[in-house]
């Protein structure tokens, strides 16, 4: 198995703890979201007026660009504790009334990844989210029953990397929500220069360009980039980090100027080598690469994806023009020539019926 990439990799506790020092401490220090920022920051100040528990919140959105952050600075405006859990740790509703049943009058509940909770956890947030109320079960049977429990007020903040899997009820009962964008570069500039001055690194605006060119409009990589690249130029003796300073840090962490990694130019480097640009199914092209199907789909091919790199048809996945030319490869003649809608017809004859297609790209 290939070592992971930098971009995906694991974090380590020292990582945590110089993330988590990273991390704003309110909306004013927080950066980019604007319009975000700008409509939470008004339900906190009303909740505040009127002396009560905020509404319930959900962020949305990719990995790495601030919802757990958010949610922490709920809790810091709202000068309230936090408590903090997931949704794949709550797997019974038991569990979920154990953590409401012991919050505190105005506490924030923080569940990460809401969306991967049980459903019998889920109908009993409910009942708590709207009436401040949950139902205790005692006994089985004809026997069993329902003790009501009240529950103070409090605030759920709810985090999720796939809305779409949340249910109608669920996601009606949150009073704002908020969907988080990928930065821009400007706005990575200013993620990155803040955390440069609590590093104490001295990086010049060149450094701090190249470094968010290539942090995929994260800014989890982004931080992590530039501790990589501090890590670089204390190794090499360098004070001040310029463009060719993080270009030569990155370039050996394999992080190229599109901030592809190892395992993304594998991909295309394997679809265009090996098969001709393909079509070709998901599974045969993770075993190209040595690597786990889940793996491809969710760590290379949304960024793959998103730049343009590679597109998913029924029939599989295809090199599109933007990946020959990245990798240095000349487009050959007819590839991209020929009809595009046979891309998109299904496997083995004419196109019928959207829900008689073939399974994408399996």
């Amino acid at each position: 198995m290939a070592e992971p990439s930098l971009v995906a990799a694991g974090e380590e506790p020292e990582e945590r703890a110089i993330e988590a020092a990273l991390r704003p401490k309110n909306l004013d220090d927080f950066v980019g979201q604007h319009r975000v920022r700008k409509q939470l920051s008004l339900v906190l100040k009303a909740s505040r007026m009127r002396g009560r528990s905020a509404d319930h919140v959900l962020f949305s959105g990719p990995p790495g660009l601030g919802k757990t952050t958010l949610a922490m600075i709920v809790a810091a405006e709202m000068n309230a504790p936090l408590r903090i859990s997931s949704g794949p740790a709550i797997q019974h509703a038991g569990d979920l009334a154990a953590i409401l049943s012991s919050l505190s009058e105005g506490e924030v509940l923080f569940l990460d990844e809401i969306h991967r909770m049980s459903r019998p956890a889920e109908e009993m947030l409910y009942m708590a989210m709207e009436d401040f109320r949950v139902d205790i079960v005692v006994g089985k049977g004809a026997g069993a029953t329902a003790i009501p429990l009240e529950l103070p007020p409090f605030t759920l903040v709810g985090a999720t990397t796939r809305a779409g899997l949340l249910p109608g009820p669920l996601r009606d009962r949150f009073g704002f929500t908020g969907h988080l964008e990928f930065y821009s570069v400007q706005e990575l500039e200013l993620v990155l220069r803040r955390s440069a001055g609590l590093l104490d690194l001295k990086v010049n605006s060149a450094g701090f360009t190249e470094i968010a060119g290539r942090s995929r409009g994260t800014p989890r990589i982004a931080n992590r980039l530039l501790r990589r690249v501090r890590d670089w130029a204390l190794v090499h003796g360098i004070d001040q980090i310029d463009a060719r300073a993080a270009s030569a840090a990155l370039d050996m962490y394999e992080v190229d100027k599109k901030g592809l990694d190892r395992l993304d130019r594998a991909v295309l480097d394997a679809l265009i080598t090996k098969f001709g640009g393909g079509p070709v199914g998901l599974s045969t092209l993770a075993i190209a690469v040595g690597e786990e199907t889940e793996t491809v789909e969710t760590v290379a091919e949304p960024f793959l994806v998103r730049e343009g790199l590679l597109g998913r048809t029924p029939r599989g996945r295809i090199a599109m023009a933007p990946a020959w030319t990245h990798l240095g490869y000349a487009i050959p003649s007819g590839v991209f020539a020929q009809e595009q809608l046979d891309l998109f017809e299904p496997a083995g004859g004419d196109a019928g019926p959207a829900g008689e297609w073939a399974p994408e790209g399996q």
